[in-house]
């Protein structure tokens, strides 16, 4: 599965001020990579995060099938974590949809 397709969505940032002498910037990032970050990219990292939590729990559910994996909880656990990221992504994409389908119920 690959994502490299996948690009920026052209969303321009706003900077809003706050009380005291700080801004708040709509639509960029403040986590440890940056206030740079664009949301499309965001969105890239998340999928790639999923498909390399996916990744990790196919080749460990194979490793147990042969039986060449030595501890079975290593497995067990990479299958509850790619379990609970797919259901976080699926509840994030269809959030993403209802508000796409209500801005475009509103009328101009």
């Amino acid at each position: 599965m690959s994502i490299g397709g996948i690009e920026g969505v052209g969303f321009t940032p706003f900077t809003a001020p706050v009380a005291g002498s700080e801004t708040v910037t709509l639509g960029k990032s403040s986590s440890a990579e940056g206030p740079n970050k664009a949301f499309g990219d965001m969105l890239v990292d998340g999928l790639q995060n999923l498909e390399n939590v996916t990744d990790r729990a196919d080749g460990l559910a194979v490793q147990a099938a042969t039986g060449d994996l030595s501890n079975i909880h290593d497995y067990t656990v990479a299958a509850s974590e790619a379990a609970v990221t797919t259901q976080l992504t699926v509840a994030v994409r269809n959030r993403a949809v209802e508000a796409f389908n209500e801005i475009m119920r509103m009328q101009v």
